[in-house]
């Protein structure tokens, strides 16, 4: 899968053929499409193999299992897969049948396992009621990917705590119980430039 991304990341989703990836990883065709049908298949295939498919166990606490979802996020965007979404966000764009492969095989597989979580979390009575789940999945991820498209800010191990520690207090209700970091004039909130 190293070699779908690379070829990603260098030469965008259109030079990514059954052939080339056959070729640098010394098999057969026949045996690729035996697998993967297509190289939509075959390029939705390497990116759950960086992202993973079920991001958040049941570690019993939904703060843990948060963090364990979005630091898959920040593992796979940090390796080549960081490089190549951009080009591969693009092609999404023009290719439907590309985008729908991507929405079913990745991303619904994954918002499913953080959805889980959430189900766990509120029979556990740690979070409201009254959440809209598919906007909090959306802002539980939202800040890794626009990270590694725009570039703006570096996505690290902190951003994953932050996040999620942003996610609590809204999913609670309650004030975290973790200190951030404030701006230099205390109560404003730090601002990043193009945002």
């Amino acid at each position: 899968m190293a070699a779908v991304l690379e070829i990603l990341r260098t030469r965008g989703y259109r030079s990514v053929t059954i052939e080339k990836i056959a070729r640098q990883a010394g098999r057969a065709r026949t045996s690729l499409y035996r697998r993967w049908p297509s190289k939509r298949h075959l390029v939705a295939y390497a990116v759950i193999s960086e992202m993973g498919d079920n991001p958040a166990p049941d570690t019993g606490n939904l703060g843990a299992d948060l963090e364990a979802a979005v630091r898959t996020l920040w593992a796979a965007f940090a390796g080549p897969l960081g490089q190549a979404l951009g080009g591969l966000v693009g092609e999404m764009a023009q290719d439907a049948e590309l985008a729908a492969l991507i929405r079913q095989d990745v991303l619904a597989s994954r918002r499913q396992s953080m959805r889980a979580a959430l189900a766990r979390a509120l029979r556990r009575g740690e979070v409201r009621s009254d959440l809209d789940v598919e906007l909090v999945l959306d802002m539980l991820t939202a800040p890794f990917y626009y990270r590694a498209l725009f570039k703006h800010a570096p996505i690290t191990r902190q951003t994953t705590s932050a996040v999620v520690g942003y996610i609590l207090r809204i999913v609670t209700g309650r004030p975290s119980l973790k200190k951030t970091k404030r701006s230099a004039v205390q109560g404003e909130p730090r601002s990043r430039p193009g945002v």
